[in-house]
């Protein structure tokens, strides 16, 4: 990194400097490290899924957003899928998965955070919505314990690279996880995950989607879910509350058959 580049990083610089990166025709990977765009999660997720993507010789891969609501993040996932397929050249098709009426609780105790959330909570305006949507997006509604099953059997999706949660409920999340371990399933040997609801002072192991995780990794040997390391160093703004957030489930399984090329490193995010 230049000189230049770590004074303005620095903090009496960093937000002007961020402000002007938000304004510059500048790559997407910088857009990402400035968190100079409306979710920089999507955009980080996205990225990494395309450099994993190019890693493994891959030229197709699919983003899921599980939780659609109102739409606004599956619009913003689609707008940067599109621009990292021109910019990266890896060909990204979206997915969005939504009950279409809003929340419901399965398991009628704590662990759906009854306290917090109510059934029929984000319901989705589906005629809108899709008015929104490219040939790209593929919007999933229905039940996500019944929609996910038939998506990894039935559907001709390309290799899963990138997943965002955002389902509030631990019945739902627990659902949902499973697309990463179902015969069948096709996902890249790392996939970045982001989990919306797993920091605030009501958010616990024992309930909603830290409760998914951890059940998750219990039930499963092939994938594991962990934290995504490192994420935080060299960013600007490394105090950003979506850096908890993000997760990456490992493919230990296809992990163990491959063997690294010579002088390979973890992929780059930061400049």
């Amino acid at each position: 990194m230049s000189i230049l580049g770590r004074i303005a990083k620095e903090p009496p610089f960093r937000l002007l400097a961020g402000a002007i990166v938000r304004i510059l025709p500048v790559s997407l990977k910088t857009k990402a490290e400035w968190d100079a765009v409306t979710r920089p999660n999507y955009l980080m997720g996205v990225l990494y899924a395309a450099s994993q993507a190019k890693e493994e010789a891959i030229e197709d891969i699919s983003v899921i957003e599980f939780g659609v609501a109102g739409g606004a993040g599956l619009i913003t996932l689609q707008e940067y899928a599109a621009a990292a397929e021109k910019e990266l050249g890896i060909r990204i098709s979206v997915w969005g998965f939504d009950t279409g009426e809003g929340l419901t609780q399965l398991c009628g105790d704590y662990r759906d955070h009854p306290d917090r959330y109510s059934p029929g909570e984000y319901r989705m305006d589906k005629a809108q919505l899709s008015q929104w949507l490219t040939q790209r997006t593929n919007l999933v509604l229905g039940d996500v314990g019944k929609t996910v099953q038939a998506f990894v059997r039935d559907a001709a999706y390309p290799p899963i690279g990138f997943i965002s949660i955002d389902l509030d409920l631990y019945s739902s999340s627990r659902e949902a996880l499973k697309v990463l371990v179902l015969p069948g399933k096709r996902m890249l040997r790392r996939v970045p995950l982001y989990f919306d609801d797993v920091d605030s002072n009501v958010h616990h192991a024992w309930a909603g989607e830290l409760l998914a995780i951890k059940e998750f990794n219990e039930e499963n040997d092939g994938v594991k879910i962990n934290r995504w390391r490192g994420l935080e160093e060299g960013r600007p703004f490394p105090e950003h509350v979506w850096l908890r957030r993000m997760y990456i489930a490992h493919d230990l399984a296809a992990i163990s058959s491959t063997h690294a090329p010579r002088g390979a490193r973890e992929l780059p995010l930061t400049l």
